[in-house]
């Protein structure tokens, strides 16, 4: 088993105001939460990942291949491998990221 105690992991800042905090990971698998300011911006890209988001609070509008939608609190959304997605938040709020594998970038 493997734990990792949410106060003992520092966020980093991403840039605009947007925090990321690196929750757990093994070679295969991540959680990241992600707190955004009301107006932050996760620019458009893609990764070789599948990737999970849980909206844990706040209102984004998520973009996908040029398909737009509005998530908030509870919802979930599912990217593909080298998908291209952006968001941007709309109320402040924060989202948990899942990727398989774990994404050495964020390390």
């Amino acid at each position: 088993m493997k734990v990792l105690k949410y106060a003992e992991v520092q966020p980093k800042d991403v840039g605009k105001g947007v925090s990321r905090k690196v929750l757990i990971h093994t070679d295969q698998m991540m959680l990241v939460e992600v707190g955004f300011p009301t107006g932050g911006v996760g620019a458009r890209h893609s990764h070789v990942h599948r990737q999970l988001t849980y909206v844990q609070s706040g209102v984004f509008e998520f973009e996908s291949e040029g398909e737009k939608v509005m998530v908030g609190k509870g919802d979930t959304l599912a990217f593909e491998p080298n998908q291209q997605h952006g968001v941007i938040c709309i109320e402040a709020g924060v989202v948990m990221d899942f990727f398989t594998p774990a994404r050495e970038d964020f390390l």
